[in-house]
């Protein structure tokens, strides 16, 4: 039997969803779920189905497939079967016009599919309050993120070094990290929130590479294997002395991920200048952890940083020529990608237990991305490093 969401876990969950929406939308009266992430949040569960959680009575999880997987792994109080939604419909009187549902996430399709039996007039999105309570991790999830950053740091510090080898491509020392990663404990995926994002650990890159452009919103860059797949890495690219290993991957146990980037000197040392580059990149992420505090407001930490470096370091920093992203960190969970971010536009203070991944990074031509990437859980003392203190740039000769 596998481990099992506790069901004190599961309960406090969707009290916290429902005071969310009691705050943000007050006259609401029913959700529906349907992306497997948030119905593992809120049920224990990845099945296909949808969870109805009315505003006050017992949330029904149905499921399509797999039934008899959900009643084995899950202690969520209310999981029925069904072949369709009309199943689920017909034992569901008195609907209200509105639901609230994922709008970045239901395809229009599905959504048509739904509302063929279950006519609600009015779509409102509940994507913004299920990401304000999945924001903020309890002891148990906190838990896996902290087991998730002692294999992060043990194979990226301890394990790596001895992995490079010259003349390896980018994709042979991919499949060889992600193989020493499962057997480390990594879950084995690397999930984003984002639309139409996919990846299965990270970016992989030698020198160049790592600032060539993509359509990923981070900072690196990757050749990719092809157009049709432009991740993981090259078969062309081989390692050569001199080269900067840009390593940015997800780890992650039973869903919960940590994200850190490490860089590594091949065969011999970088030029003066960039290392440099790379040692303000760290101080930067260590002034970003110091203000995670609780009550910090994470526009205010991203306009105070970015306020204070100079014209001339601002070129390519957070990405590389026209393709830079403006943020200096993100949210992580159960996707990468989470809320808040460090950035404009998040006005609202951080709370104690959240989580963020902290990326200072900056292109150099002929070079590469040097910079660092690490988990921060936020504290009264400021962030707590869960992914490792080492500052990058290992040597390895």
């Amino acid at each position: 039997m596998q481990t099992r969401v506790p069901l004190k876990e599961l309960n406090s969950r969707m009290a916290r969803f429902r005071n969310q929406m009691d705050q943000n939308s007050p006259g609401w009266e029913i959700a529906a779920v349907f992306s497997k992430i948030n119905v593992y949040y809120f049920t224990g569960t990845m099945q296909e189905g949808v969870l109805f959680i009315p505003r006050s009575e017992e949330a029904v999880f149905w499921v399509r497939r797999s039934y008899e997987r959900a009643a084995e792994e899950s202690l969520f109080p209310s999981i029925k079967p069904m072949e369709s939604y009309r199943d689920a419909a017909v034992t569901m009187k008195n609907l209200p016009d509105t639901v609230y549902i994922e709008k970045e996430i239901v395809p229009v399709a599905m959504l048509q599919r739904f509302q063929k039996y279950f006519p609600f007039t009015v779509i409102e999105s509940a994507d913004v309050q299920i990401a304000k309570v999945r924001s903020v991790k309890s002891k148990y999830e906190l838990n896996l993120m902290e087991q998730s950053g002692r294999i992060h740091q043990r194979v990226t510090e301890e394990l790596i070094p001895g992995m490079l080898r010259e003349g390896m491509s980018e994709l042979e020392f991919f499949c060889d990290l992600y193989s020493v990663l499962i057997h480390e404990g990594h879950h084995g995926v690397a999930r984003f929130g984002m639309f139409d994002t996919e990846s299965i650990l990270g970016q992989i890159a030698f020198g160049e590479s790592s600032i060539y452009p993509t359509s990923f919103n981070g900072p690196g860059g990757n050749y990719g294997m092809s157009p049709a797949v432009p991740i993981h890495g090259s078969r062309n690219r081989k390692l050569k002395k001199g080269d900067l290993v840009f390593v940015d991957t997800g780890c992650g146990v039973e869903g919960y991920h940590t994200d850190k980037t490490m860089t590594y000197m091949f065969g011999k040392t970088l030029p003066e200048e960039a290392i440099q580059i790379h040692l303000q990149c760290v101080e930067i992420q260590n002034r970003v952890a110091a203000m995670l505090k609780p009550g910090a407001i994470p526009s205010v930490i991203y306009n105070e940083i970015m306020n204070g470096l100079s014209p001339v370091f601002l070129e390519n920093f957070m990405g590389f020529g026209t393709r830079k992203v403006k943020f200096l960190g993100h949210g992580i969970g159960l996707t990468i990608d989470e809320l808040p971010v460090i950035a404009n536009g998040f006005d609202e203070p951080i709370q104690e237990g959240m989580v963020f991944a902290v990326e200072p990074k900056k292109g150099i031509p002929h070079i590469g991305m040097v910079g660092i990437e690490n988990t921060f859980i936020v504290t009264p003392q400021g962030g707590r490093n869960i992914t490792g203190g080492h500052p990058g740039l290992l040597p390895v000769w």
